[in-house]
């Protein structure tokens, strides 16, 4: 159920940092992990990003018992608009569907990712079959950080821009789907940290972590993969 609970060269930069990445998390029991009602998973990465960022989060959801062909670490050209990629996010859900015969999905997202997954859950009938959206450092409400950037999707990130103005106008966590985000209070990259939350959503506060930090903490992971796994 929902809770109640009401980028600029700078981002790329912070999106392009390469971080080491940890030991996949020691295999869960019970709840955690994986079983026949699990969803398969949806990994929607960030501006100049890719799908290997997910590599760590992925590992670990291996280790919980996800077989691999219900973890999808997508790409995407992120230069786009983000509703050209909630287009194409449309059709990636459904293959992922019809190759594991779910009815529903989990999006994993990272910073604007988030844009491109409300988006297709808004506007493109994604309700019906997403279960549960996740958004880790998303600039849900746009990022100063944003300012002086050129690509389309980068601009769209800009605070009060038209596309952020639709997207949040209204409900900002329409239909069935759990939402729930995380943010940092130490993250550079999405200023202010408000951003993140969505009303509507489950908003977490992390401990001091950056943003990329996010993918491969392992109380975030943790976090996320119970979060999902309802």
């Amino acid at each position: 159920m929902k809770s109640p609970v009401p980028a600029a060269a700078v981002v790329a930069a912070g999106v392009l940092l390469a971080v080491q990445a940890p030991l996949p998390a020691r295999a869960a029991t019970g709840a955690a992990a994986f079983h026949p009602a699990s969803n398969p998973v949806l990994f929607v990465h960030g501006y100049n990003g890719s799908a290997s960022n997910w590599n760590t989060m992925a590992d670990r959801f291996r280790a919980d018992g996800w077989p691999s062909s219900h973890l999808d670490q997508w790409s995407y050209d992120s230069r786009q608009s983000n509703s050209t990629t909630a287009q194409q996010l449309a059709t990636e859900v459904d293959r992922l569907l019809a190759a594991t015969g779910a009815t529903e999905v989990d999006i994993v997202s990272h910073s604007m990712g988030g844009l491109s997954s409300r988006h297709y859950l808004k506007n493109l009938g994604g309700t019906s079959k997403v279960d549960a959206w996740v958004s880790l450092g998303g600039p849900n409400h746009g990022t100063d950080t944003a300012a002086t950037c050129a690509d389309t999707s980068c601009t769209e990130m800009r605070i009060g821009s038209s596309f952020l103005t639709a997207l949040n106008s209204g409900d900002e966590s329409p239909g069935s789907p759990r939402y729930a985000t995380w943010w940092s209070p130490c993250d550079t990259v999405i200023n202010p940290d408000s951003s993140v939350s969505v009303a509507g959503a489950t908003n977490t506060r992390t401990s001091c972590l950056g943003h990329m930090a996010l993918l491969t903490d392992a109380t975030v992971y943790a976090q996320t993969r119970d979060t999902i796994n309802q």
